[in-house]
């Protein structure tokens, strides 16, 4: 998994609950994809654990992850 550095000198920081394995599998297995005016893919999935959808944005490479 790709990280760019303000993913994970923000993102990570501020939200030190997420898992990787969530990260992962929202990307693996997205129930929505939504690609932005800017390149970048937003990707939705549900986490049992949190009760609710994480959105994972990865830049336009569709690789490096970017925002949670």
């Amino acid at each position: 998994m790709k990280e760019t550095d303000y993913f994970r000198n923000k993102v990570l920081v501020k939200r030190p609950y997420l898992k990787r394995d969530w990260i992962q599998n929202v990307l693996s297995n997205p129930e929505y994809t939504e690609r932005e005016s800017n390149g970048r893919i937003r990707h939705w999935g549900f986490v049992e654990e949190l009760g609710k959808y994480l959105r994972v944005v990865v830049l336009d490479d569709g690789e490096k992850i970017n925002e949670i």
